[in-house]
């Protein structure tokens, strides 16, 4: 038994049904260091190894003009789409649709180890190439990623599964990565909004104006008393930064406890983790 089937071999319950679905999407593992981040502009440029670890090709000189995958009309996979599968005991439901997704979180993005290898739809990974995976859209389809620091947007192909990574929202390839500027930090706050081919695509410029703040969202209720209830229960747990955002005329009714702002993955991280301990899956708000 190859070691891929005996590591699928290890993931209970659901490990047949993955078997039938492409058993690649259990070997994602969290991104490792990929081939050397160019120096900034104006200062010494180091000589490029002959070929990144594993013989892979060095990257291309114009890595930043690498263009955006184009959205095209393309038939569900049959491999990589089950109705759910499990990956390190968690449980993982595929949406029936890409249409209207849009997330917030965190990015990060795999290189080397996986270049040449089987993604979740049966494609050869390529790190140099625009795509990316993620947990639960289906496959293929297209998705423009935009980089919430700096406003930096990329448009990619989601052909593999993953980041089993806890808090972590998609895995780029290495190029996409790079065209967000997030390579040395090997992570950055994201948005995910999926295209569907022939529609029109709202943002096509090279940048967008990044959002004032970003917070997580704790929780939303119609009663204000609920919400109220919950700030209190994260402010005397310590929690910093939690209120309550009262409903926006004509958007909705909501009665939202947000906490922040976030200013970077590591201050997300560790409120996640916080309200992890609380019992509370926190994402970062859409608005």
């Amino acid at each position: 038994m190859s070691p891929l089937l005996r590591g699928c071999a290890r993931t209970a319950p659901a490990a047949a049904l993955l078997l039938l679905c492409g058993c690649s999407m259990l070997a994602r593992r969290p991104p490792p260091s990929g081939p050397p981040v160019p120096a900034a502009t104006g200062a010494p440029q180091p000589a490029p190894p002959a070929a990144p670890p594993g013989g892979v090709p060095p990257p291309p000189p114009n890595i930043d003009s690498i263009p955006d995958a184009v959205p095209r009309y393309e038939p569900r996979s049959a491999r990589g789409n089950p109705p759910f599968y499990t990956v390190l005991g968690r449980r993982y439901v595929v949406l029936g649709s890409a249409e209207g997704y849009v997330e917030r979180g965190v990015a990060s993005w795999y290189g080397p180890t996986f270049h040449g290898g089987n993604t979740s739809n049966g494609d050869l990974y390529d790190m140099y190439a625009m795509t990316a995976a993620h947990k639960t859209l289906p496959l293929p389809c297209y998705a423009r990623v935009t980089n919430l620091a700096n406003g930096r947007t990329v448009v990619v192909r989601i052909n593999d599964r993953g980041p089993f990574v806890a808090n972590r929202l998609i895995d780029l390839s290495y190029t996409a990565a790079a065209r967000l500027d997030m390579l040395r930090n090997g992570t950055a706050l994201v948005e995910v909004r999926t295209l569907t081919p022939g529609e029109p695509d709202n943002l096509t410029r090279s940048s967008a104006t990044p959002p004032a703040a970003l917070y997580l969202q704790a929780g939303a209720f119609a009663d204000p008393g609920n919400a109220q209830r919950l700030q209190a229960r994260l402010t005397a747990a310590g929690v910093k930064g939690a209120f309550v955002l009262s409903p926006i005329t004509g958007t909705s009714r909501l009665y939202r406890v947000r906490v922040g702002p976030i200013a970077s993955v590591a201050v997300y991280d560790q409120l996640a983790a916080q309200l992890g301990s609380l019992g509370i899956e926190a994402r970062l708000a859409n608005d």
